[in-house]
């Protein structure tokens, strides 16, 4: 999961590791508005005092953050298990859910004829992936029209009611729509607010997201042993409606401490504005992914020509570009559109991986409890806790040795051990029978090392955007980093549509070759780029 100290994150990235690779901007950024126009202008919080030499405004964006992420990845751990074991394999569920037929239609005008598991993974990558695209907009409304605060409260009222919709059966699409723009809302801004009590050179600042983003990888953690457990053992809807429990708590938390935040400027001081502009984007993000999902339903020819366009245009423009400005811009574009290969796979934790876990998995039982499969969830942030400080030692290490590996080649390197995390998986499932149940060692095994693989690639690739960028086209490149997020997750879910129409072994080696072929490809690329990389890196060493 991904994070950079200024406030653009990718959910639960130790930001420690962050902080060896990227400088806090001259200002705050917001976390996922994925290219939008960002107000660079510091508001420091007008409060007095602090708490462990911070200011107090931290702890309370750390309590928030907190609790939405424990929502946020509580409902996430139930959502693949509550469609392949309930909510779609019901026999009038086309008649129950509302839009559920529509939606199915147009899959499979696409995909072909799918079987629940597909389906569902197909609604988990959508899902996801448009979680990273709407903090794009979420970002410029909160810049131009609502301010930080009200895009806060807007996200987190959104998400809470969401969640709560989720016990309604046949609001589902409607509870991850509400989801989907509460998160759009929400992420882009809290972040930011983080840099917002700190001047650009207090040297506190750094070390605040490092506080910050335990408290998403605490709520990450928490997830799956709350919502989790009450969602298998009591009733899927107590364990989302504990996600809605959590939202609420965080907002509670954030409105009663509103003395401790940084003090900001409305946008505007129109009272209309900012209610059209939230009003247009709640109506105009479904209406913008109803259209996306039409297109799959008109002939092949249509959606691949746009996409033609689409690239033929912005290459067009690279190629327009200042000759100093030209490489840097291409460099950048190339190494997100291959990442999007590694996201691809990696997020596979909370979709076919998690099916792993709750089919062929044994679970051990404690004092009669067996342990929900949904925990499996939980490993990862635990081992970001892990191994953030030890990598940070072995990098130091080799960076005193002269030996520390290019930004592009750590990127590389994270994608080729992402892919071979899969090799245990492959030989986890040879000879396996249909309905056996192995170790949980197995899958604990292999999230371990797709978790090294990720600290390799995040923050350092979010490291590499912000400084390789010119500095006029910083905010467009974080947009087209994150674009590969949208883009890799909705990848997420059409590869998981193979887990059942492969031999599990063929399955996890589809996913070993993406990984390692992404991973080449990035060796490759920075054999080309040296020169653009090695400038990066020589900035990197020079500010440390």
């Amino acid at each position: 999961m991904r994070c950079i100290p200024g406030g653009w994150t990718r959910e639960r990235t130790g930001c420690a590791l962050a902080r060896a690779y990227t400088a806090a901007p001259a200002g705050p950024r917001t976390r996922a508005d994925k290219g939008a126009p960002i107000n660079t202008t510091a508001t420091v919080a007008g409060p007095e005092g602090t708490w462990f030499g911070h200011p107090k405004g931290l702890f309370i964006l750390f309590l928030t953050e907190m609790w939405e992420r424990m929502s946020y990845y509580g409902m996430r751990s139930l959502l693949v298990l509550y469609m392949v074991n309930h909510l779609f394999v019901q026999p009038d569920v086309g008649r129950e859910v509302l839009g559920f037929n529509a939606l199915k239609a147009a899959l499979e005008s696409a995909f072909g004829v799918m079987t629940p598991q597909a389906l569902s993974s197909q609604v988990y990558g959508l899902y996801t992936g448009f979680v990273y695209l709407t903090p794009f907009f979420g970002g410029m409304l909160a810049d131009q029209l609502l301010g930080r605060r009200k895009s806060i409260v807007a996200g987190g009222v959104l998400m809470a009611i969401g969640h709560f919709l989720m016990a309604a059966e046949g609001l589902f699409f409607v509870a991850l729509m509400f989801l989907i723009l509460g998160n759009g809302c929400f992420k882009p801004n809290i972040s930011t607010q983080v840099g917002g009590l700190y001047a650009a050179d207090d040297p506190r600042r750094d070390r605040a997201y490092s506080i910050f983003y335990v408290g998403v990888n605490l709520g990450a953690f928490m997830a799956p042993l709350i919502c989790g457990t009450l969602g298998q053992v009591v009733g899927w809807h107590y364990g989302f409606a504990a996600a809605g429990v959590g939202m609420l708590l965080g907002l509670a938390v954030y409105l009663l401490n509103q003395d401790k935040l940084p003090v900001e400027p409305l946008p505007t001081a129109s009272r209309s504005k900012p209610i059209a502009g939230l009003a247009a984007y709640v109506l105009g993000v479904p209406v913008g992914i109803f259209v996306l999902l039409l297109m799959l339903t008109l002939p092949p020819a249509v959606p691949l020509t746009l996409a033609v366009l689409v690239v033929g245009s912005s290459l067009v423009w690279m190629v327009r570009l200042p000759r100093e400005d030209r490489p840097r811009v291409m460099a950048i574009t190339a190494a997100c559109m291959v990442t999007a290969a590694f996201w691809a796979v990696y997020e596979q934790q909370g979709n076919t991986m998690q099916l792993w876990a709750d089919q062929s998995t044994h679970w051990p039982t404690i004092f009669g409890f067996t342990i929900p499969s949904t925990w499996y969830q939980s490993f990862n942030p635990f081992m970001i806790w892990v191994l953030v400080p030890l990598l940070n030692m072995v990098w130091a290490w080799q960076a005193r040795r002269g030996q520390e590996p290019s930004s592009l080649n750590k990127m590389a390197m994270g994608c080729v051990i992402l892919g071979l995390g899969f090799v245990i998986m492959i030989v986890a499932s040879s000879g396996m029978a249909p309905d056996a149940q192995l170790s949980v060692l197995w899958l604990l095994g292999s999230t371990l090392i797709f978790t090294i693989g990720e600290l390799y690639l995040s923050p350092v690739g979010l490291s590499f955007v912000t400084k390789v960028s010119p500095a006029r086209f910083v905010s467009m490149m974080m947009g087209v980093w994150f674009l590969s997020s949208f883009v890799g997750n909705y990848m997420t879910g059409y590869l998981g549509t193979y887990y059942e129409k492969m031999p599990r072994q063929q399955f996890f080696l589809m996913l070993t070759v993406i990984g390692v072929v992404a991973g080449l490809l990035l060796f490759v690329m920075n054999r080309l780029l040296g020169r653009i990389v090695g400038a990066h890196d020589r900035q990197e060493v020079a500010a440390r």
